[in-house]
């Protein structure tokens, strides 16, 4: 039986190793995770800090799962040997192998200004930043959000729910404008309003500090921040220096192939640190199916390629029901576009067409159909007279 070592235990290691271990693959499994804490569910971090879930909740391997893995913890892999087969760790420690998966996942991207390295400014990725809020955040302290996305929005709102006055500072002029039209996002804006989470236009020049500690961010129109802590979420970055040290190609991350095969035999790369024709991944439902396509292969089961698809992004702030899928055909395409907007009740729902077949969908406060938009979309099939009815979340 070989050795199948796997870079990393975050969520793509963690589905990789649950379904090795359903389909009785034949490898000895190695887990090396960096954090102290391995296999668990970054996606509920916002809701743990918000105290809406238990940290056991987050586990994603039970113990009998683990206990048929090698899992080494607080171990980091520093450098590759792709013609020895072989990975050294920071301690000195070297691990052979016969199949290599790296799963190394991603890391916030943080800007280069004055006072970023002050105590208190951190980006919300991991357990360890979680402890470190959950002590700090009480009483009123002030605390700066960088980044109006999806991640910082849920950080928001769990620091929030701690006690904690809550700006979010974003460079665009609605939150998350990557997924929500105008309308849709001053809406969501005023939902967060309603929580006590501020929202402010523009860019950090710096983080002025006090005896080594964050006291506030100063933006560059001249506006200073009360700032306690400074918790970025500015979009994320592939960690794939480990690959490209080694000599393996990549762009933004590891290229791959359908099957999530490097140029190097036997060593595969999945989840945010992998590139497929130019794009990177840093939703769940896509490192997901990447995982099962990559648990058959290793397993010698017939399985179809992964390919990229429309995947639907999903807002967790409990009271706030939020669904975008697809985008919306550019200016100068032929397009059809549905619209709801309702304020008062807190609801808005767009639908686009292009060529009689769904192109994109948004819902803020009422989710009816949402999930036959999403079916529509990754099948591509005419949407035909259904417009209206899920406009009105008649079909479901």
């Amino acid at each position: 039986m070989g050795r199948l070592v796997v870079v990393g235990a975050g969520m793509a290691a963690a589905r990789l190793v649950a379904r090795l271990l359903e389909l009785d693959a034949p490898w000895r499994i190695t887990l090396v995770g960096e954090e102290p804490a391995l296999c668990y569910n970054r996606v509920l971090l916002s809701s743990l800090l918000a105290g809406q879930c238990q940290r056991s909740d987050l586990a994603l391997l039970t113990p009998r799962q683990l206990d048929r893995v090698e899992c080494l913890a607080g171990a980091r892999a520093v450098a590759l040997d792709l013609a020895r087969r072989t990975l050294s760790l920071a301690d000195g420690r070297r691990l052979s192998w016969d199949r290599l998966v790296l799963a190394t996942g991603a890391r916030t991207r943080r800007p280069e200004i004055p006072g970023a390295a002050a105590a208190g400014v951190l980006a919300f990725r991991t357990l360890e930043d979680l402890d470190a809020l959950r002590a700090g955040v009480a009483g009123g302290a002030p605390a700066v959000v960088v980044g109006g996305g999806l991640l910082g929005l849920e950080a928001a709102a769990g620091l929030a729910a701690l006690g904690a006055a809550v700006t979010v500072v974003h460079r665009r002029p609605h939150p998350m404008n990557r997924q929500l039209d105008a309308p849709a996002g001053e809406l969501l804006r005023s939902r967060l309003a309603e929580r006590g989470i501020a929202f402010r236009t523009g860019t950090p020049l710096r983080i002025a500090g006090r005896g080594g500690r964050a006291a506030a961010v100063e933006l560059a129109d001249g506006a200073r921040l009360p700032a306690r802590w400074v918790v970025w979420a500015t979009g994320i970055e592939p960690a794939a220096e480990l690959a490209r040290s080694a000599g393996l190609p990549c762009g933004r991350g590891v290229r791959v192939d359908g099957f999530l095969a490097t140029a190097a035999s036997g060593v595969y790369a999945l989840g945010e640190c992998c590139e497929l024709d130019g794009q990177t991944f840093g939703l769940v439902a896509p490192v997901y199916r990447q995982a099962e396509v990559l648990a058959a292969r290793l397993a010698g089961r017939a399985v179809a390629p992964f390919r990229p698809r429309a995947e639907a992004t999903r807002l967790k702030i409990a009271g706030i029901d939020l669904f975008s899928v697809g985008t919306p055909p550019g200016a100068g395409e032929a397009v059809s576009d549905l619209c709801v907007c309702d304020p008062a009740r807190g609801v808005y729902r767009r639908l686009a067409f292009q060529g009689g077949r769904l192109a994109a969908a948004i819902f803020l406060g009422d989710l009816s159909g949402a999930a036959r938009c999403e079916a529509l979309l990754a099948s591509g099939e005419p949407a035909g007279a259904a417009g209206e009815a899920l406009l009105f979340g008649i079909a479901a």
